[in-house]
Parts: structure tokens; C-alpha cells; sequence
């Protein structure tokens, strides 16, 4: 997949959620142009074009998927990085976790996110959910003109 063609960075070391929401964004058309990072290493090298990925230029994404509990770095320390760069300040970010805790939403607003979307457990109503969210960030939302 050519990097100028991502629409949605999915950010998620759960092998099964990563499933789920690729199953639930590829039945409502949204599967085509996303992009898996299975770490907070992972998709800092990806969103700032840094390791592996040095050789490609910046893309604008529409809408980044972020779980907080990641290996490596952790989601809050991946939306800081993301909030705290001029470059990177305008890509909607959703938290998309399993935690309910009150500590973790505060802190992600404080740092900037755009939403905070505890998962659902039982399938159908998470794949609503992405579905929903899909539906909003890529069709719906009006992005900043860079």
C-alpha cells in the first residue's frame, strides 16, 4: 500500500480487536486504506516517518484509532507526541479502549484527543461502533485544510 494512500492508522497490539475492527470498517467500506501499527513504537515511526520508515514523505491522515495499553510506548505517551507537533496537531485522534477508568479519560483530553471510546465487549455492538466511527471521521467530519 502506497503511505499516501492511509486514511485511518489503527494503533492496537490485540490480535482479536485488530481483527474485529478491520471486519467491522470492511463491511461498511472503510478497510481499504488502513494501516496497522502493533505498538507505540511502531506507529510514532509511522506517523512522524522516522525507522523504518524514514524513506516516505508525511501523509495526512484522516483519523487515527489509539489504544491506550500498548508494548513499547503507551497510547498517552503517543498522543502526546502527536498533539505536542504542529505537523501532527490536526489529525483527529480516538482512543479506543477497554479502559473505564476516569484517570486515563481526563488525561487524553488533557493532552488533546478528539474522542474517547471505551470498547464495547459483546461483537455486535463493536462493530457498531467502529462502524459508526468510520462513518464519522472519514465521511462526516470536515478535516483542517493544511
Amino acid at each position: 500500500m502506497d503511505f499516501a494512500e492511509v486514511d485511518v492508522l489503527l494503533v492496537e497490539d490485540n490480535p482479536h480487536d485488530v481483527e474485529l475492527t478491520l471486519r467491522a470498517l470492511k463491511k461498511h467500506n472503510f478497510a481499504n486504506r488502513v494501516r496497522v501499527a502493533r505498538d507505540g513504537a511502531e506507529a510514532l515511526e509511522f506517523i512522524f516517518a522516522t525507522g523504518s520508515q524514514e524513506e516516505r514523505l508525511m501523509r495526512n491522515l484522516k483519523v487515527i484509532l489509539l489504544d491506550l495499553k500498548l508494548p513499547k510506548i503507551s497510547g498517552l505517551e503517543v498522543l502526546q507526541k502527536i498533539k505536542a507537533d504542529p505537523r501532527t496537531r490536526p489529525i483527529p485522534v480516538v482512543v479506543l479502549t477497554s479502559s473505564h477508568e476516569d484517570s486515563d479519560l481526563q488525561a487524553c483530553y488533557d493532552l488533546g484527543v478528539n474522542s474517547y471510546v471505551v470498547k464495547p465487549v459483546e461483537f455486535d455492538k463493536f462493530a457498531h461502533t467502529v462502524a459508526q466511527m468510520g462513518f464519522y471521521w472519514l465521511l462526516v467530519n470536515k478535516p483542517k485544510v493544511k
